[in-house]
């Protein structure tokens, strides 16, 4: 009894799919854990410096959460209204936000502390960036201004006036601290020159209220996110436009490159994020939620997407990768050995190269039909597998097993037309499937052999076989004009001498 062998489950060559190298790249981001903040997510963004951890801005506060343990790790709430834009700075030891009373804010991650309070603006700072070089900060307001400051000393170097609504997008080149472009909702893109601020150098204009913005390396072309569309404008050109992708159905909201520069991520207000190639713009993959979304950011080393959403749920998906792929350093808030923390980190929790995985081997249980099998109870195997919860390829499974067997017939034998109805009810249902025509053929001519002499004395098991004949004689009427369609085909494709 111990070397008895399972009922083998037939394999079957699944059907060509649509499934693409992308698609199977961004499925690789899983097990989304979904949280809960106080109010839409309207800002993430991701520490250029490893292990990579994201500044989330909700309401009132910016959490930092680690991309280890997908916790809080940081919680900075001293605005006095709601907070906009925590941007971290590259070497991950300060935080810039602004709020809805017009103030810029500079924080100390380390300590919580505000080190610098920026004043100027006269509406909602939505808006707040470092520059590449990490000693300016880049602001936009509702107060339809752009301003430049200087760290060191709290005080603004540029105001670029020019827009006539509302700025709420707005970045830095990397490539040059001195250019500076901004998005309004005056439906205009707007290139600066932090040495001639008096007018824009360059003015594009998008059609829609500009909600996002991307400059690709070398700031010769740059992206502007505004209603379902996103617009790309040759920078080197004079702004002209080159290219639209409108591939979503509501406004879009956020716009972001991936660690590796070759996608673009929109989300938007249709609850779908899309992920296009910088290669030919086409989207490659696309990611419903169950949500509006107002935010998205990707890790710089592509290891995590983490999507906010207008109702407060901030998704977070992770890609599994090789320790060997990552260039990470000790974190060190890491949970210390031993303690409960450590011990409660989640079942999201990476493991490290010296972590010891504890790994439980439990004896595999055989199902019922299987326990039947093992006893010989061939007929009562077969009804267990009709009658339960199994789909199709595991009855025609057993089924095989019992041909092999030499127990078919004793399985469907003995029986009266309450325990056939089953097995009848089965076979012509499926006897048209191609993947098991031809073996249930032979169990429905087992079973005309077999009850012959008692057919016509049940109603319903007359009725089934009526029905079973009228699935056969729909087949050969199928497989004969298939034929003359064949023999058509072939004749036109006969190549002339």
């Amino acid at each position: 009894m111990s070397d008895y062998k399972k009922v083998p489950i037939l394999q079957f060559p699944k059907a060509a799919g649509r499934r693409t190298t992308e698609a199977t790249y961004w499925r690789k981001f899983k097990s989304p854990i979904l949280l809960k903040e106080f109010a839409a997510v309207t800002s993430i963004h991701f520490s250029p410096l490893a292990p990579h951890d994201f500044a989330v801005t909700s309401s009132t506060r910016v959490q930092l959460y680690s991309t280890s343990t997908h916790t809080v790790k940081k919680t900075i709430s001293r605005f006095q209204d709601t907070a906009y834009s925590g941007n971290v700075r590259g070497d991950g030891k300060l935080l810039v936000a602004g709020d809805a009373t017009g103030l810029v804010q500079l924080f100390d991650l380390g300590s919580r502390a505000i080190l610098r309070t920026m004043r100027g603006h006269d509406g909602p700072v939505r808006v707040a960036r470092f520059s590449p070089d990490h000693k300016q900060i880049l602001s936009g307001s509702d107060d339809k201004t752009v301003r430049v400051w200087d760290v060191a000393t709290e005080k603004e170097t540029a105001v670029f006036v020019g827009h006539d609504d509302y700025v709420r997008a707005g970045l830095v080149s990397e490539d040059n601290p001195h250019l500076v472009l901004s998005g309004s909702y005056d439906h205009t893109v707007r290139l600066w020159d932090a040495r001639a601020p008096a007018t824009a150098a360059m003015t594009m204009r998008h059609g829609a209220p500009v909600e996002a913005l991307l400059m690709f390396p070398g700031s010769g072309l740059a992206a502007s996110a505004g209603g379902n569309q996103v617009k790309l404008w040759d920078i080197l050109g004079g702004g002209r436009h080159i290219q639209t992708l409108a591939n979503h159905q509501k406004t879009i909201t956020c716009m972001t490159f991936d660690g590796s520069g070759t996608r673009i991520l929109t989300g938007s207000l249709d609850h779908h994020l899309k992920i296009y190639s910088v290669r030919d713009y086409k989207v490659v993959h696309s990611i419903k939620y169950p949500a509006p979304i107002s935010s998205v950011g990707v890790s710089p080393n592509d290891t995590h997407l983490v999507v906010g959403m207008n109702n407060g749920l901030l998704s977070i998906r992770q890609r599994m990768v090789k320790t060997a792929e990552l260039v990470t350093s000790a974190a060190k808030d890491e949970p210390r050995r031993g303690t409960s923390k450590f011990l409660n980190r989640g079942a999201a929790y990476v493991p490290e190269v010296h972590d010891i995985r504890v790994e439980a081997t439990r004896r595999k249980q055989l199902k019922a039909y299987d326990k039947l099998m093992r006893a010989y109870r061939y007929g009562d195997a077969l009804d267990t597998a009709l009658t339960g919860s199994h789909n199709i390829v595991t009855v025609v499974s057993l089924m095989e097993e019992l041909r092999n067997r030499d127990g078919l017939r004793t399985a469907l034998g003995g029986r009266d037309d309450k325990s056939l109805e089953p097995v009848l009810r089965f076979v012509a249902k499926n006897i048209a499937t191609p993947r098991y025509a031809n073996f249930l053929i032979d169990v429905a001519n087992i079973l005309l052999d077999m009850y012959e002499p008692v057919f016509g004395q049940a109603p319903v098991i007359d009725e089934l076989l009526s029905r079973l004949r009228i699935k056969v004689s729909q087949e050969v009427q199928l497989q004969a004009r298939l034929s003359e369609v064949m023999g058509f085909m072939a004749a036109l494709l006969v190549v002339p001498k």
